[in-house]
């Protein structure tokens, strides 16, 4: 049976990151873009980050360039925004898709586990977050107006059990 932790995505450096490195924790994926309406979301992600990281709890943040070509840049060009425009220290992965002929298999994955309304299972726009238990299974999914803050409590009801 496949399960999350059978997959390895990408670092942003290009070398292979296996996801059951992550077995055992509590993980937010998120879709993510520099140049996007809902791009300060990272600033409450980070805050979720070093609240509950100690917990067990991680973010895999995913480049998308999708949604209005909000993320144009390359991984260095990425990672040098996050960092000094929100100070991010959680792990932001190269530049993936998450629809279409290209989309990564993670994201197929995903969305499989978790549709969002009306059985959609496509992913609408950046910032589309998952959230995974200690087992890998995936528990929810919340459209990019959810605000990290409003995950505060789903999260740390996960890192309890």
């Amino acid at each position: 049976m496949t399960s999350l932790y059978n997959f390895t995505a990408k670092a942003a450096d290009g070398n292979p990151l296996p996801l059951s490195d992550y077995r055992g924790k509590v993980l937010l994926i998120v879709n993510t873009a520099s140049k996007c309406g809902f791009t300060p979301q990272y600033e409450g992600l980070e805050e979720l980050y070093r609240k509950y990281h100690e917990q067990g709890f991680e973010i895999l943040a995913f480049p998308c360039n999708q949604f209005g070509e909000q993320e144009p840049g390359n991984a260095e060009e990425i990672a040098n925004f996050c960092s000094l425009t929100y100070d991010v220290t959680f792990p932001v992965l190269a530049k993936v898709d998450v629809n279409g002929k290209q989309e990564d298999p993670i994201w197929t994955y995903l969305k499989k586990q978790q549709t969002g309304l009306l059985g959609f299972s496509g992913i609408k726009w950046n910032f589309t977050k998952f959230l995974v238990d200690r087992e890998g299974n995936i528990v929810a999914r919340h459209a990019p107006t959810t605000k990290p803050y409003q995950l505060e409590e789903e999260i740390k009801a996960l890192l309890a059990r």
